[in-house]
């Protein structure tokens, strides 16, 4: 039987752009009809930012950097934990503890040497999102929270750039591409948070090939949309539901009233987007509440100061080591509050600072004068004064 690939070494030749051993590389995709030299070219020149580095970013990551996308910005302030490794293909055990943006680019290096990797290790926000993201062809969102949701879209049709959203829990995922061409924006389709959906993957959990799935969608409509081949989920929800292995599609409509790309917007910046509610994110709620760092904690608990120090992970977190014995699940908190004294200073921690500046908002809604919520939660606990007892 003949080798395609004989004859397909006498054929292609080296466009514009692409190197003898970048055509070899790449055949499988310029053979492609829709893709071919030029597609492949493109991909080379482009630029594509990805915004979190974890459950979507890594197999996105993954299958930009072996597509030949020729540069890939990092945006994570994480690091990585034993419980990443699950889902979060990208790391392995040795990268326990390092940055996820510096553990990704040597992963991504090693896959493809030609790819220009720039790793920002800082979490987005109001204040660096322009910066960030000025100058991509498109931005992938593997954010887990609400706000960097909202943030990356409106910095987006901001800078003009189109960005494929992505989100997952337990069993579900979806997948969309907003501020594409005349096609709606995130906000067109939640103009505020979607009720009941505040949990996160620690909480509720995640099915761990889901990431994958969906992780990979998102890398495929930003591939189609710099070749310029294909048809984008532009106005179009996918979702996907493992349990079932069934995907459902829903039309979305751009809103003509939508404060953002709508006919008179009333978003101006991004520091005034009334994002959404702070009860939903971690990034919102820990703008308003001061936080206490691990060191700074220890040392006055062994001071011997009077602090209520609250732990509102699940009862299976909890059983793994914790700093204190007082232990309210975030979920129970209102029903709990009573539990609770408003005039002792309050510190409140979770695994990384996510759950419990929600906690702590709502505690200072609550009447509570002295709430701090633990930086990093109990994994800075662990990095900066020990593992915690169990």
């Amino acid at each position: 039987m003949r080798n395609p690939d004989s004859s397909l070494k006498q054929t292609v030749q080296s466009p514009a752009g692409l190197s003898a051993d970048e055509v070899e590389r790449y055949r499988r995709h310029i053979v492609l009809p829709g893709v071919g030299p030029e597609g492949q070219a493109r991909l080379k020149r482009a630029r594509v930012a990805l915004v979190g580095v974890g459950g979507l970013g890594a197999p996105a990551g993954l299958y930009l950097a072996a597509a030949g996308v020729g540069g890939i910005t990092l945006v994570d302030d994480d690091r990585v934990e034993t419980t990443n490794l699950q889902r979060q293909v990208l790391f392995g055990t040795a990268d326990v503890g390092r940055l996820k943006v510096d553990a990704a680019r040597d992963r991504l290096a090693g896959l493809n040497p030609g790819v220009r990797l720039e790793p920002h290790p800082v979490r987005l926000s109001a204040a660096n999102a322009m910066e960030l993201l000025r100058g991509h062809d498109i931005v992938i969102d593997g954010a887990d929270n609400f706000a960097t949701h909202y943030l990356v879209n409106d910095a987006c049709v901001m800078l003009g750039i189109p960005h494929v959203h992505g989100s997952i829990l337990r069993f579900e995922g979806q997948v969309s591409l907003f501020g594409a061409a005349d096609g709606p924006c995130y906000r067109c389709l939640y103009p505020a948070p979607p009720a009941g959906e505040s949990a996160d993957c620690s909480e509720a959990g995640v099915l761990g090939v889901l990431p994958g799935v969906v992780g990979s969608i998102q890398a495929a409509e930003a591939i189609k949309w710099i070749v310029q081949t294909g048809t984008p989920l532009r106005g179009r929800l996918l979702r996907v539901d493992a349990l079932t292995m069934e995907f459902r599609e829903l039309a979305v409509a751009r809103d003509p009233d939508c404060p953002m790309c709508g006919a008179n917007p009333t978003i101006r910046s991004l520091a005034g987007g009334g994002t959404c509610s702070t009860t939903n994110t971690r990034e919102a709620s820990s703008m308003s509440v001061p936080e206490i760092t691990a060191k700074e904690l220890k040392r006055r608990l062994d001071a011997g100061e009077k602090l209520v120090v609250l732990d509102v992970r699940e009862p299976h977190e909890f059983q793994a080591g914790h700093i204190s014995e007082l232990h309210i699940p975030m979920g129970e908190i209102p029903a709990r509050v009573h539990e609770l004294d408003p005039s002792h200073e309050t510190v409140v921690y979770c695994r990384s600072g996510n759950r419990s500046a929600r906690v702590a908002e709502f505690l200072q809604s609550s009447g509570f004068d002295r709430v701090w919520n633990l930086k990093g939660g109990i994994t800075a606990w662990a990095q900066e004064t020990g593992p915690a007892p169990r």
